[in-house]
């Protein structure tokens, strides 16, 4: 059976073309501008977007699923914006029967297909990305452009880049083969050969309440192209950006004369656990979860029925041993916490200091004046709120909150977090971060996640002290990110040897444009699967090739 493949694949088959060449070649590249400028999307596309984002408050979110029974609206936004979206709620059975009724048809339509179908989704979530960004924004917290990049952008970016892997497995293999052994004197054995794609079975994304959007599209996507159907289970909090990406996505198969049914959302009451009923139903065989440490281990040792890949909490580390540019590394580390409100699961927290201090450009640093250098960089960020807003963005729930009040208990204030106020948004929750001292044997404080803009100062013996205690930390409650800061290239190669060790990516001298808490689609890894903190990485081969099988069909020829 040779698959002909949908037009939409010759519509898209050079981005798709492309985006495999940077999968390979791993430089620079982007198929979705990331600036909101009305010379990249024109004039009128902000406020259109924003427009359409507003239609859908206060009103029921129009989705047409089957086994709807009722409505939810369970969004609350932080910069205090009323939302009262209503979204269609309905039974799991009816949910999961029509995913498993959808599968066939899309199983047999064959990878070129499915991926010019899912490349068709990506451009029309991109031809709505104000929409979208303004949905993030008011549902995580992000501030507008960050919302923008990546809520929109760079969350199309990862999506494309699992869908270039996704395609890349799936043809490792020639679909067809004729296959001829020699018999002796006789005519040889002849066979056909077909290699069938064959999906799991149904996929099931739990999104996350800070990146609704980023974090869940690369799974969303390469289950998708695989041949999955995807049901989408937002986190209660955010759940309107990944309604208007199931929306999209339903409206896109339709017209390409697929069953909508194969992308659903799952939106849950208050108390529901829906993501717990349905990772654990026998049909569904592939489960994304993006989250806290707990539920994500709870979820790898019970849907032992799916494939599960988890992102789940870190302990990010900064080891400072020496500098060539004091006034660049305190200014890159600052931004790195300022950024909204180190609600990132790549913001640093552990930042390793030698208690004799370092040697800089600026002579020998105490200390005192490495951690002062730091909060001033981050109180020189967040002294205007006008400005500081557009970076810190607003808190994006109340845990965040009780953890900067427990922290302060933990030791001696660097910098103390400060409530600013909002000029656009008058009930936003503003907080700056909070950097606290401590020693090196506070290690059951500093040795658990504080999510939120909360960071420690940790004075070491020596950078060799500060280097197994990055070693030990991550080894044991993970990472995804990890930065090391010196002069000294004996240093630097210790560094990225204990970053091996503990299977975490490093970023070495940060002083410019590039932060260590972001990431670039088809070059950086983001996260790596070989520590606590994620079982995979987004993405790999490894991330999309256990999302299908092959099976073969042999014939005489």
């Amino acid at each position: 059976m040779t698959e002909t493949p949908h037009p939409l694949y010759a519509k898209h088959a050079d981005t798709l073309t492309r985006a495999l060449s940077a999968i390979a070649e791993r430089a620079y590249w982007s198929a979705y501008p990331e600036s909101p400028s009305p010379r990249v999307y024109g004039e009128t596309a902000a406020a259109e977007g924003e427009a359409a984002f507003r239609s859908y408050l206060d009103a029921d979110f129009p989705l047409d699923q089957p086994g709807t029974t009722d409505r939810v609206a369970t969004e609350r936004s932080p910069f205090g914006v009323e939302l009262g979206v209503r979204y269609p709620h309905g039974e799991v059975d009816a949910l999961v029967a029509a995913a498993t009724a959808a599968l066939p048809a899309w199983r047999d339509a064959g990878p070129q297909t499915r991926l010019g179908v899912c490349l068709e989704i990506l451009a029309r979530l991109h031809a709505h990305v104000f929409e979208l960004a303004n949905a993030v924004q008011f549902t995580s917290g992000q501030a507008f452009v960050m919302a923008f990049q990546a809520g929109g952008a760079h969350a199309l970016d990862r999506a494309l880049e699992a869908l270039a892997y996704a395609y890349a497995e799936m043809t490792r293999h020639p679909a067809r083969a004729e296959w001829e052994k020699p018999a002796g004197k006789g005519d040889p054995l002849r066979m056909t050969k077909t290699f069938h794609v064959v999906p799991r079975g149904i996929g099931l994304v739990i999104g996350c309440n800070t990146f609704p959007t980023w974090n869940s599209y690369p799974g969303l996507f390469a289950s998708l192209a695989t041949g999955n159907p995807v049901i989408v289970k937002p986190h209660p909090g955010a759940v309107l950006p990944l309604a208007i990406t199931v929306r999209y996505a339903r409206e896109v198969l339709a017209e390409a004369g697929f069953d909508p049914n194969l992308v659903l959302l799952a939106a849950e009451a208050p108390g529901e656990r829906i993501a717990s009923t349905l990772a654990l139903r026998p049909e569904v065989r592939i489960v994304d979860f993006t989250g806290s440490t707990e539920y994500g281990d709870w979820l790898e040792a019970n849907a032992r029925q799916a494939a599960v890949y988890t992102e789940k909490a870190g302990v990010n580390t900064v080891v400072v041993d020496s500098t060539s540019d004091f006034a660049g590394m305190c200014r890159n580390i600052g931004f790195s916490l300022v950024l909204y409100s180190g609600q990132m699961c790549t913001t640093p927290q552990n930042i390793l200091v030698p208690a004799d201090g370092i040697e800089t450009d600026q002579g020998h640093k105490s200390f005192d004046e490495v951690a002062a250098g730091i909060a001033g960089a981050v109180g020189k960020l967040t002294a205007d709120p006008a400005r500081a807003v557009e970076l810190t963005g607003a808190i994006v729930n109340d845990g965040v909150l009780a953890r900067l009040a427990e922290v302060t208990g933990t030791g001696e204030a660097v910098l103390e977090s400060r409530a600013l106020e909002h000029p656009a948004h008058p009930d936003a929750v503003v907080r700056t971060p909070t950097i606290v001292r401590l020693g090196a044997d506070a290690t059951t404080t500093y040795g658990r996640e504080w999510f939120g803009p909360i960071s420690f100062v940790i004075a070491t013996d020596s950078t060799e002290q500060s280097l197994e205690i990055f070693r030990t930390t991550v080894g044991e409650r993970g990472a995804l990110t990890a930065s090391v800061y010196s002069s000294d290239e004996k240093v630097l190669d210790a560094a990225e040897a204990a970053a091996l060790d503990a299977g975490v990516h490093l970023s070495c001298n940060l002083t410019g444009g590039v932060f260590v808490n972001q990431s670039a689609a088809f070059s950086d890894f983001h996260a790596s699967g070989a520590n606590p903190a994620a079982n995979a990485a987004l993405t790999d081969g490894a991330y999309v090739a256990n999302r299908f099988r092959i099976v073969q069909s042999r014939r005489h020829a």
